[in-house]
């Protein structure tokens, strides 16, 4: 007697970003096949990022989509301050740059959960730099597919009704990726941005600074450093507009 093998399982790798969003929500309005949505919460996301999780979470459950998130091993904050290490010195440090110790926990969590699934990963059909890695077979790279541009995919959100709004900001005006709010490969128009509209945020990176020797984005751009040329700039910029 014939048995059919069973079908394969299909993963959507979903950070809420709007690349990965925008996938999530074309592959329903396709109806690709999709078995299960994988969330890895770093504690460190933006609540907007947070608030679109909960948002889409009941669109899964009424399309009969497992939702399944993940988290690292050790708290965040544990990680970057006081984990032990060889030379007997403790913490990562800030995430970032040539120490990007959280993406490898990420990436390793995902790649464990996902082992012997199709995965969807939500890299746009512009996003030359990240089109150059290797991708194996069972990783499905759909808006390349689709020919969806980081435009195309914010614009497509947009439409949709899923917006990044934080306190009346929208985190997409004044950041390129809406990664983790304490991320060093944030750069200076983005903290800027922090600095002038989101100021609960730039408080915490104040806080994280304040407990690390290294500048967060090198040798005098310590928080601190930024928030002194960040006022001066804005001042001067305010001088030139009367």
């Amino acid at each position: 007697m014939r048995v059919d093998s069973p079908r394969p399982r299909y993963i959507a790798n979903v950070s809420f970003g709007k690349d990965s969003l925008a996938m999530l929500l074309m592959l329903i309005e396709k109806n690709y096949p999709l078995d299960e949505v994988l969330f890895y919460d770093t504690g460190k996301e933006f609540q907007a990022i947070y608030n679109l999780r909960d948002k889409v979470k009941p669109l899964l459950e009424s399309k009969g989509i497992v939702f399944t998130q993940l988290e690292p091993p050790k708290s965040f904050d544990y990680m970057m301050f006081d984990t032990p290490k060889k030379n007997g010195s403790t913490g990562y440090g800030w995430c970032g740059g040539r120490c990007r110790w959280g993406t490898g926990y990420k990436t390793g969590a995902l790649d464990k959960h996902g082992r012997g699934a199709f995965v969807y990963i939500g890299i746009a059909a512009d996003e030359t730099a990240r089109l150059k890695k290797e991708y194996g077979d069972h990783k499905l790279l759909p808006l390349v597919g689709w020919g969806m541009s980081e435009k195309d995919c914010l614009a497509y959100c947009y439409a949709n009704g899923y917006d990044w709004n934080e306190n009346g900001v929208e985190l997409y005006s004044i950041l390129d990726r809406v990664s983790c709010w304490c991320c060093r490969n944030k750069n200076l128009r983005e903290l800027k941005g922090m600095y002038r509209h989101l100021p609960g945020y730039w408080q915490k990176l104040k806080e994280i600074q304040a407990r690390l020797p290294d500048p967060m984005k090198g040798k005098g751009k310590s928080v601190f450093d930024l928030e002194k040329r960040f006022e001066a700039e804005i001042a001067r910029e305010s001088e030139a507009r009367t």
